[in-house]
């Protein structure tokens, strides 16, 4: 069995991992972060989002042995001090979800287009964005407000 270490939300862990072992199922299974969610087990809801070096990816897609070395941020890391990041916070005060099992998800893609695109997001671009993150509750409609909103709050 291949042996695993990365920094996942601050902290270093390994483990040996069968080398099949998606990343998701290790943080799930192997750390206890239930937070990201295993939804389609294909790519293509979006619910498995997690930063990996300070991108957004979808870590069904995503060998564990594939993160060795690397710095992985779940939605359990973006609080810091007890305090929400302005994206979770956004949510909350824009109603973005409903169930909640697209959120993490959705906030993970989030911070990450906001890395990318900066404060000024358009409703456009903010669609667009989320094409790969699917949500059956919502309609979208407080989840592309949440986002706009977190963009200013973070720019």
């Amino acid at each position: 069995m291949p042996s695993v270490s990365m920094k996942v939300n601050g902290s270093e862990v390994s483990a040996d991992v069968d080398a099949r072992t998606l990343l998701v199922e290790y943080l799930r299974s192997d750390l206890g972060l239930t937070g990201t969610h295993v939804g389609c087990d294909t790519s293509q809801c979006g619910a498995c989002v997690v930063h990996v070096d300070g991108k957004a990816v979808k870590s069904c897609t995503l060998l564990a042995v594939q993160a060795e070395g690397a710095e992985v941020t779940t939605i359990e890391g973006m609080a810091a001090n007890g305090d929400l990041h302005p994206m979770q916070e956004a949510f909350r005060e824009h109603h973005g979800l409903q169930c909640g099992f697209c959120t993490p998800g959705m906030i993970m893609a989030a911070t990450d287009m906001v890395a990318r695109h900066g404060k000024d997001l358009d409703e456009a671009t903010i669609r667009r964005e989320l094409e790969g993150n699917l949500c059956r509750c919502t309609g979208y409609h407080n989840i592309v407000k949440a986002i706009a909103a977190a963009a200013k709050a973070m720019g």
